[in-house]
């Protein structure tokens, strides 16, 4: 029986000097290492590719980019399955004796064979040279090639003021993928991932883009403590944080001064937040962690309306008297106020609580954006405490957005008078955007704005299926390291095209530094060996990691060193 990869070469001859072939006197390049040729498939499910019998099946990978070089288009494609296949049937109840080298000969790669499934991703037509989406399908017998560095960087092209190198496709060692950071930040971005496949790292590695290029300024809610001086990775090593290799383009605020000094770290001001600055808004965000009922948060609108700003002071302090005299003035049940002074009474172990403060946190920290300093905010032990750093976001968020709208609406189309560009990073996103408060938070509220007031989100998280749907849906850009509950794979895949086939790639990415990249800031979806945090991924961000060394030099001065009081 003829293989097919010889009727190809029957049909299509090939010169060899030249490694072209020409179909009707037009040529196209054979550069690339053949795999076999199309035999069928359409637009809607991909391709089925039969393997050439030289080809060894167990060297490819789902994930791994291939080319159909069609007669006037290149058409950049990922392998989504790997099957085996056979000409007859009977062959899988009644295997071959293979033992004779002879008959091993004849059946592998003709009788029984392999096929691989592509999904066609982006079409380059042979004069423009652009990617442009896929709207056509290759013909039979199309050969099908290992994509090539030159293939990838006309998809992904080079690193410059706007594209940012953050990994290598598999197999392509010496190839680089660029996210364009401006799409990057254009709207809301998600990294996802189980725990343990380096979550920290990846997003450490998008804000550094950021920063380095300068798209926009961040405001990290850093729950861990992991982005502002330096953390210990999974051998026990400290790297560098944020601080460590921008210089004054960051600071960092704590909330917690003494494991800050611990820590040894060099921080810029220590945040308070003030009984009298919470409001009853900033306790509805907390209604899943501190068990708050609708009656409870009912309560705390009218003791705000009663007592203003002091209100949770107030109710702190008020002893069982004060309550009796209450039980007239209050619709809400009296009850509820008693369960609502249990919950806020946690407040108290926390330090960063204080009765007033002197000085506005949101404000001190708008005056750091504005000056293009981002600002990472760490918890310490704090972080431990889901409340603690729930409360602490939120009402910091609510007050920084509302002050970026009322700039931004000032400035009514300046560009020059606008504020810059603000990325606030959280983490445990689905504990804020959860479907039952997402639509009422200001977590919400951003997603869905889309930009509109140079404000957008990046969300750390390991359980996407607990994000609301419509705000998963605004998410621009995902970065998914591995998942294996089917209800998260399903949420991070919402609303792609193709996502049958990408199913497969995510649930078998690898648990360590590899992630795949969707949306917004790459032409196609693209699987990546993510690159390395290490002394080679500081020096191309301009930092001297010899002893001795500089963090990469950046204009204006330090802020001074203040307290938030």
């Amino acid at each position: 029986m003829a293989d097919s990869s010889d009727n190809l070469d029957q049909w299509f001859p090939r010169d060899n000097s030249t490694d072209t072939a020409s179909v009707g006197g037009l040529a196209f390049s054979l550069a690339g290492q053949r795999l076999g040729v199309v035999v069928g498939g359409s637009l809607s499910k991909g391709l089925d590719v039969k393997l050439d019998r030289e080809y060894p099946i167990e060297d490819l990978a789902v994930g791994r980019y291939v080319v159909v070089r069609g007669l006037s288009k290149r058409f950049f494609c990922m392998i989504t399955d790997i099957m085996l296949d056979a000409t007859n049937p009977a062959i899988r109840s009644d295997p071959p004796d293979l033992s004779d080298p002879f008959l091993a000969e004849i059946y592998v790669g003709t009788a029984a064979f392999g096929t691989i499934h592509i999904t066609p991703m982006l079409t380059i037509e042979v004069e423009e040279g652009e990617p442009r989406p896929v709207k056509t399908i290759p013909g039979h017998f199309m050969p099908v090639e290992i994509a090539t560095e030159a293939d990838v960087n006309d998809v992904f092209g080079q690193e410059d003021a706007t594209h940012f190198y953050v990994g290598t496709p598999l197999e392509l060692e010496q190839t680089q993928v660029n996210l364009d950071l401006r799409r990057l930040v254009e709207r809301s971005v998600g990294v996802f991932g189980k725990s343990g496949t380096g979550k920290s790292f990846l997003t450490r590695i998008l804000l550094a883009g950021t920063i380095k290029n300068d798209v926009a300024v961040n405001l990290i809610f850093d729950m861990h403590n992991d982005y502002g001086w330096s953390v210990k990775d999974e051998r026990g090593s400290q790297v560098k944080g944020l601080r460590q290799l921008f210089g004054s383009k960051v600071a960092i605020f704590t909330l917690d001064e003494e494991a800050t000094r611990r820590r040894q770290a060099k921080y810029d001001h220590v945040v308070t937040v003030g009984y009298d600055e919470i409001e009853p808004e900033d306790l509805a965000m907390l209604k899943t962690t501190l068990d708050l009922s609708d009656s409870m948060i009912d309560a705390a609108y009218e003791l705000q309306k009663l007592w203003k700003k002091a209100w949770i002071k107030k109710l702190i302090d008020a002893d069982a008297d004060t309550l009796e005299l209450l039980k007239e003035e209050l619709v809400a049940s009296f009850s509820s106020v008693l369960a609502l002074k249990r919950r806020v009474q946690r407040f108290e172990r926390f330090g960063f609580l204080v009765r007033e403060t002197l000085e506005d946190s949101a404000r001190k920290i708008l005056e750091y954006i504005e000056r293009r300093t981002s600002v990472v905010l760490e918890f310490g032990r704090y972080g431990s405490a889901l409340e603690a750093y729930i409360l602490v976001a939120n009402y910091l968020t609510r007050r920084i957005h509302s002050l970026y709208v009322e700039k931004v609406e000032k400035a009514l189309g300046d560009e020059a008078m606008e504020p810059p560009q603000l990325l606030i990073t959280i983490e445990e996103a689905h504990k804020f955007l959860d479907p039952l408060i997402a639509r009422q938070t200001i977590f919400g509220t951003i997603a869905r704005e889309l930009r509109k007031y140079n404000v957008t989100l990046l969300i750390v998280d390991q359980r996407p299926s607990g994000i609301d749907e419509e705000v998963m849906s605004q998410i621009g850009t995902r970065v998914t390291a591995l998942l294996d509950n089917e209800r998260d794979i399903n949420a991070v895949l919402m609303g792609i095209s193709g996502a049958g086939g990408l199913r497969e790639v995510l649930a078998r990415l690898d648990t360590k530094q590899q992630a795949i990249i969707l949306g917004h800031a790459v032409p196609m979806p693209v699987v990546v060996k993510t690159r390395a945090y290490d002394t080679d991924f500081y020096k191309s961000l301009g930092v001297d990691d010899t002893p001795g060394g500089a963090a990469v030099k950046s204009a204006g001065t330090p802020p001074e060193d203040r307290r938030i009081r």
